[in-house]
């Protein structure tokens, strides 16, 4: 059993948040620094900075209605009245009581038969009680105070579960928006890759007729539509979920912000990062880490609650009030009547039950801390990756911007040569079909560097900060 002194110390053990080792920086930091920004500050309102006015409502939009932070408000609700109910436990109660009661005698029972031979015997009669009773358990072990631990730990854990909600919900409006722009880019420009390949069909189809080109081409032009046009419903299908998702995330009905989103507008870039810190940082400053490492205090604490069951638990209890069969008697000194009560409960022959309780605290409060230790480590493959992504991501927009240059001059001079009769409409339309892939691949890498951005903020845990009060003071407002 766990020792403990009656000089104010609670039963089982104190808790001590876990030290974690983690490197210095990240393993992107220096690539990375390259594109930060100090000055900028904090993370905080992050998706103001791609500068795109609509992302901006709509974010704003998603944190006032959407049901997941509704959810996470309500829990958050549930965990203070949760903090309150074991800080009352700590405290004496105290009840009123009141009875007025009427009763009329049978004369059929045995009792009847022989009462009503007596002389005043009086069949009706009425009973009048008021009182006020007070109980408080003593705490001398602890046993509340670990339970209000782990209450207080609940609750903050429910106020950074609702923060990582907000900082999830945001994330995820703007990756989704992100997502519908660049796939409106996209079909953009493959429907400008049909008609491109519809007039070199029908150049090809020309040429066929009039014997100067052979079938095989024509079949291999009339292909090259048919894949270019069957990439188009794959787009939009993808375009209608993402417009539904984002719907889902506002808190409306399927189809709501379609017209607003019907103006197809360039694909925002992905803005400067403010400081990034150090991956220690980051774990005072991910809602979702502190999530995990709340819960493991919590847990600790429920430990010590288990452990109290060891000990003798003592109540005082008192009654004070007036019972009378009149009411314009009760509250008379010949009615008054007191009790009092110190009550003692002990599971003196249940120990092994108790055994069994301490040893589920602990294995509780061991997963706890296995979950904590992976979080951590999954925060830093989430910053890692994102990092990764971004700088890879715009590595590929730049190369392809300047193959999309060198292909731009080709298909200038292709169309040059066609009207100086060097080359073929085929040719020039080859070119137009090549400049327009490579424009296609440009437009998913720019999309996927503004949502590894979006990536980056959610993996540094975007503007929510840790609280600097001490975590040991009552929380509730």
């Amino acid at each position: 059993m766990t020792g403990f002194v009656l000089s104010g110390c609670a039963a089982g053990p104190d808790y001590h948040p876990p030290v974690i080792t983690a490197p210095s920086a990240f393993m992107s930091g220096a690539a990375m620094a390259t594109r930060t920004s100090p000055q900028m500050g904090d993370q905080a309102y992050w998706w103001t900075r791609f500068g795109d006015p609509l992302l901006t409502e709509l974010v704003g939009t998603a944190l006032t209605q959407n049901l997941d932070i509704a959810q996470a408000a309500a829990r958050l609700s549930q965990a203070q009245a949760g903090l309150r109910a074991a800080g009352a436990a700590l405290l004496p109660s105290l009840a009123a009581s009141g009875s007025a009661a009427a009763a009329r005698q049978s004369l059929e029972t045995p009792l009847g038969r022989f009462a009503g031979n007596a002389p005043g015997f009086d069949r009706d009669n009425a009973l009048y009680d008021a009182g006020l009773s007070a109980a408080w358990e003593i705490d001398l072990f602890g046993g509340l105070r670990r339970g209000q631990e782990a209450a207080r730990a609940d609750y903050q854990a429910s106020q950074a579960g609702a923060a990582a909600t907000r900082l999830a919900v945001a994330a995820g409006t703007a990756d989704t928006y992100l997502t519908i722009r660049g796939l409106q880019a996209r079909i953009g420009i493959a429907e400008r890759q049909v008609e491109t390949q519809r007039r070199l069909v029908e150049m090809v189809r020309l040429q066929y007729e009039k014997g100067v080109a052979a079938e095989l081409q024509l079949r291999q032009t009339e292909g090259a539509l048919a894949q270019v046009e069957a990439s188009l419903p794959v787009l939009r299908s993808g375009l209608d979920a993402a417009l539904n998702a984002l719907d889902i995330l506002l808190g409306v009905q399927p189809g709501t912000y379609r017209s607003a989103l019907s103006d197809v507008r360039p694909i925002p870039a992905a803005p400067a990062i403010g400081e990034m810190g150090t991956p220690q940082q980051l774990l005072r400053r991910r809602p979702d880490l502190i999530v995990a490492e709340r819960r493991l205090a919590a847990s600790n604490a429920r430990i010590g609650v288990a452990v109290s069951e060891y000990y003798p638990k003592l109540s005082l209890s008192a009654l004070l009030g007036g019972s009378a069969t009149s009411a314009g008697n009760v509250f008379t000194g010949s009615a008054t009547q007191a009790q009092g009560a110190l009550g003692l409960r002990w599971r003196l022959f249940d120990f092994g039950r108790v055994d069994a309780q301490v040893a589920a605290a602990r294995g509780v409060n061991a997963e706890a801390l296995a979950t904590y230790r992976l979080a951590v480590l999954r925060a830093s493959e989430d910053v890692e990756s994102a990092f990764s992504a971004l700088l890879n991501r715009e590595e590929q927009v730049a190369t392809l911007a300047r193959g999309e240059a060198a292909l731009t001059r080709a298909q200038a001079a292709s169309l040059a040569a066609y009207r100086g009769g060097a080359v073929s409409l085929i040719e020039v339309l080859d070119a137009d079909g090549r400049l327009l892939a490579t424009r296609d691949a440009r437009a998913q890498a720019q999309t996927e560097a503004a949502r590894a951005a979006v990536a980056s903020f959610r993996a540094l845990g975007g503007g929510w900060e840790a609280p600097t009060a001490d975590r040991n003071s009552d929380p509730t407002p």
